[in-house]
C-alpha cells in the first residue's frame, strides 16, 4: 500500500477525515534519524515516538500519529542505503495504545472500521520492510503501543519496564491492530490468551520487562541506563549475522485448542456471557490458528468496528475515565496545601486487617509504623505476619534484599500507647464496636502531639459520635479500606460533622501517597460501598428465607459478572461483620435494611463460612437457610436487587453521601469490583432501564459524559 492510499482524503472514513473526527489528538509524532550501527554494520533509520510532553503524558496513536509513523516508515523504504529500522519510545514510555478521546466522536461503523484498518496499513509495513526491522521497548508499553512493536521482527525490552499489556478486554475492545494475531503466532495460544485475557480481568495486571523477555516476547533485555545503545549494538550483530534469533515452535495444533478451551471454560465461569469483548478476542485467536495473516487482520477490523460503536465500550472508557481522572481529583477535597506531613504512623491493633494496614504504610510513605495491642502474644503475632508478607514479597521479586530488611525494621510493636507519642497519624482497627473505638481513640488523643490525625477504618459507625467525647473531635477523619488492602484500590474518606479542612486534607494526601483512589463521602450508616452491598446481598438472602435454593437466589446475579457471588462474598466478609452493618443500616433504615433471621442464626451457630471445601453450600448452613414457600425464580432476584439498588442510590444522592453519581460508580468499582465492562452501577441501571422503572428518570439523562 502506498503513501497516498493511507492518505486518501475527501473520503469520509479516510486517515484525513478522521483526524478532524479525533480533533483533541496529543499528536505522537515519528522523528526519523540515522544512526551508525557498531561493528561497521552499516546505518540504521531511529524511529522515537514522541508527543512533546514528558512521561506524565504517555505516547499514543491517533490518526495523526499514525500518518506520522507511516511517513517515517516510507522514507526509509524509499532509502537503499540502509541496513535496518528501529522504533523507540521517548524517555520511561514506549507507547500507550490508541488515543481514546476521540472514540466517542465516532459516529458510523464506517468510522470505527477505517480507525481498525488504519492501523494495520501503517504497523504492518514494519514487517514488510526489506531490512530488519527493531522495536526497542524502553518503557511503558500497552495496547496498540504493544502492538506495533509485535509488528517488527525483533525486539529488545528494558529490564526498568514495568508496564506491558493488552488491556484493551478491560475496556471493551480487543487488542486490533495485530494483536490476536500475531501474538499467539509468536509465543502460542496459551500464552498469548494470558495476555489477551486473563491479565486484563485481573484488574489489569501489568508485566514487568524480564517477564516479557521469559515469555519469548522480547529476543532480549538490557538494562534501563544503556539501554538503546545495548540494543543498537544487539542490533547490528543481528544485521550481520552474528547474533541467531531462535523461537520455539508453536503448538498450531491441540495445544492451540486446548488453550483456547480452558479460557472460553474460564469465561463462562466469570463473566456468563456478560462482557462481549473477551469473548470475541478469544473467538480471534482460535481462528488465528488457520487464518492467513490478511484473513486475521481483516477479522481484527471488524471485530474492532463492532466493539467501537457498542454500549460495553462506552461503558468501559467511562470507567476508565473514572480511574484516571475523578480518582486522581477527587470532589470536594479540600486545598492540598493544607495536609501536614506524616513521618510516623499508629496503628492500634495487631489483627489481619491491622497488619495490612502497616505493611502498606510503611511500604508507600516510607515511615516507621509501630503497631500497639494488648498482649505480647498478639503483638508479636501481628508484627509477625507483616514480617512474612515482606518475605513473600522479596521470594516474588517485589522488594530487594535491602528494602525487605528496611521494611522490617520500619514495622514495629508496643504494648503501650506511648508509642504513638511522636506520631502524625494514628489508625485503628479493631473490633467493629463504639465503645471500643471511642475507649481506643480517647486513650490515643491523650499521648499524641496535638496536630495527629485521628482515623478510623469502621466499616458502618458514626465518625461523628466516635469523636462526640474527645478534646479535639475536628481531628477525627474516617479511612474505611477494602479487603484485601493491598488489592482493593478504594478508600472511602468520611468527614464527620466536626471533621476540620486540615484533617481532611492530610486523609487526602496521605491516601495519594498510599496510591488509593479516595472518594469522600458524607458520614452517614455504612457510607457508600457496605450500604449498597448489604442491601443487595440482602435481596438474596430475603429470597433465600421466602423459600428460593439458595444456590437459585445466589446465581441469580451471575449475569452481571461480578468477581464473586452474594454467598461468596458473605463468606469472604464473614457472616458476623456481615450482620453487624446489616444491624446498623436496619436501625438507621429499617424501612428498607432488615436483618436476615437465617443470617443471624448462622453468626449464632458460630459458623464463619458458607461453603465447603468442596465449594459447595455447607449441608448445616444450608439447614439454617432452608424454610419459606414463595420461592423466586433468578429473573425476578436480579430484578428486584437491582430496583432496590436503584432506589437507595437515588436517596443517597439526595442524602449528600457524595457529590454525584459518578462517586457512587467509583466507589463500586474500586472497593467492590464491579465490573469495568459494566461502566459504572448508575450507568447500568440506565441502559437496563432500571433507573426510569424506580426513579422516574435517569441517572445520566444525557449519557455518562468524561469527567
Amino acid at each position: 500500500m502506498s503513501n497516498s492510499d493511507v492518505r486518501s482524503g475527501g473520503v469520509p472514513d479516510s486517515p484525513e477525515a478522521l483526524r478532524e473526527v479525533f480533533a483533541d489528538e496529543v499528536v505522537t509524532r515519528a522523528l526519523a534519524r540515522d544512526v551508525q550501527l557498531p561493528y561497521n554494520a552499516g546505518t540504521a533509520v531511529l524511529i522515537t515516538l514522541d508527543n512533546g510532553h514528558d512521561h506524565t503524558k504517555p505516547n499514543t496513536f491517533g490518526p495523526a500519529g499514525l500518518l506520522s509513523l507511516n511517513d517515517a516508515i516510507e522514507a526509509a523504504r524509499a532509502r537503499t542505503d540502509i541496513a535496518a529500522v528501529a522504533i523507540t519510545g521517548k524517555p520511561f514510555i514506549f507507547a500507550v495504545g490508541a488515543d481514546l478521546t476521540g472514540v466517542p466522536q465516532v459516529r458510523t461503523r464506517e468510522q470505527a472500521h477505517a480507525v481498525a484498518r488504519l492501523g494495520h496499513d501503517v504497523f504492518r509495513k514494519l514487517g514488510e520492510l526489506d531490512v530488519p526491522t527493531f522495536a526497542f521497548v524502553n518503557g511503558a508499553a500497552m495496547g496498540g503501543g504493544v502492538e506495533v512493536a509485535l509488528h517488527c521482527r525483533y525486539r529488545t525490552v528494558s529490564s526498568g519496564v514495568s508496564a506491558f499489556a493488552l488491556p484493551e478486554t478491560f475496556l471493551g475492545l480487543v487488542p486490533g491492530w495485530g494483536g490476536t494475531y500475531l501474538l499467539p503466532h509468536l509465543i502460542g495460544a496459551e500464552k498469548a490468551l494470558k495476555l489477551i485475557i486473563d491479565n486484563p480481568l485481573a484488574q489489569n495486571r501489568m508485566i514487568k520487562g524480564p517477564e516479557v523477555r521469559a515469555l519469548g516476547i522480547a529476543d532480549a533485555v538490557f538494562e534501563p541506563a544503556d539501554f538503546v545503545e545495548e540494543s543498537l549494538r544487539w542490533a547490528a550483530r543481528v544485521v550481520k549475522g552474528e547474533v541467531a534469533v531462535e523461537r520455539p515452535e508453536v503448538d498450531r495444533g491441540a495445544g492451540w485448542d486446548q488453550a483456547v478451551a480452558n479460557a472460553r471454560f474460564m469465561l463462562e465461569g466469570r463473566l456468563h456471557g456478560a462482557a462481549p469483548a473477551p469473548v470475541r478476542a478469544l473467538e480471534l485467536v482460535a481462528a488465528a490458528k488457520d487464518r492467513t495473516r490478511d484473513e486475521g487482520f481483516a477479522a481484527e477490523d471488524d471485530a474492532l468496528a463492532d466493539l467501537i460503536m457498542s454500549e460495553e465500550l462506552a461503558a468501559g472508557l467511562y470507567a476508565f475515565d473514572l480511574n484516571q481522572k475523578r480518582a486522581r481529583r477527587p470532589a470536594g477535597a479540600p486545598d492540598k496545601s493544607l495536609a501536614r506531613p506524616v513521618t510516623k504512623v499508629g496503628v492500634v491493633g495487631a489483627g489481619l486487617m491491622a497488619g495490612q494496614l502497616a505493611l502498606l504504610f510503611a511500604r508507600r510513605l516510607g515511615v516507621p509504623v509501630v503497631m500497639t495491642d494488648l498482649d505480647q502474644e498478639r503483638l508479636d503475632r501481628g508484627v509477625g505476619y507483616v514480617h512474612g508478607e515482606v518475605d513473600k514479597l522479596l521470594a516474588k521479586g517485589r522488594v530487594n534484599p535491602d528494602q525487605a530488611n528496611r521494611l522490617k525494621r520500619q514495622v514495629t510493636g508496643s504494648l503501650t500507647k506511648d508509642a504513638f507519642a511522636d506520631a502524625d497519624f494514628v489508625i485503628e482497627a479493631v473490633f467493629e464496636r463504639m465503645d471500643v473505638k471511642k475507649q481506643v481513640f480517647a486513650e490515643v488523643e491523650a499521648v499524641v502531639p496535638a496536630e495527629a490525625v485521628l482515623a478510623t477504618n469502621t466499616s458502618s459507625l458514626s465518625i461523628t459520635e466516635m469523636a462526640a467525647d474527645l478534646r479535639h473531635p475536628e481531628r477525627v477523619v474516617g479511612f474505611h479500606f477494602f479487603n484485601p488492602v493491598a488489592v482493593l484500590p478504594l478508600l472511602e474518606i468520611i468527614r464527620g460533622e466536626r471533621t476540620d479542612d486540615a484533617a481532611l486534607a492530610t486523609a487526602f494526601a496521605t491516601a495519594k501517597q498510599l496510591k488509593k483512589s479516595a472518594v469522600l463521602c458524607k458520614d452517614a450508616p455504612a457510607f457508600v460501598v457496605n450500604r449498597l452491598l448489604t442491601l443487595f446481598m440482602g435481596e438474596v438472602l430475603a429470597a433465600v428465607e421466602e423459600g428460593t435454593e439458595p444456590e437459585v437466589a445466589d446465581r441469580a446475579v451471575a449475569p452481571l459478572g461480578l468477581p464473586m457471588s452474594p454467598l461468596m462474598l458473605l463468606q469472604l466478609v464473614g457472616p458476623a461483620v456481615a450482620l453487624h452493618v446489616a444491624e446498623t443500616l436496619h436501625e438507621a433504615f429499617p424501612d428498607r435494611f432488615g436483618v436476615s433471621p437465617q443470617l443471624r442464626a448462622l453468626v449464632e451457630s458460630g459458623r464463619t463460612a458458607v461453603y465447603g471445601p468442596d465449594l459447595t453450600i455447607d449441608p448445616e448452613v444450608r439447614a439454617l437457610f432452608t424454610g419459606g414457600g414463595r420461592p423466586s425464580s433468578e429473573e425476578q432476584i436480579l430484578q428486584r436487587a437491582l430496583e432496590a439498588l436503584a432506589r437507595e442510590i437515588r436517596l443517597m444522592l439526595e442524602e449528600g453521601v457524595v457529590a454525584e453519581p459518578a462517586d457512587i460508580d467509583l466507589c463500586l468499582i474500586a472497593g467492590a469490583g464491579w465490573p469495568f465492562h459494566l461502566g459504572g452501577i448508575t450507568p447500568y441501571l440506565d441502559r437496563s432501564g432500571v433507573s426510569e422503572k424506580v426513579n422516574g428518570a435517569r441517572f445520566h439523562p444525557n449519557g455518562p459524559k468524561a469527567l
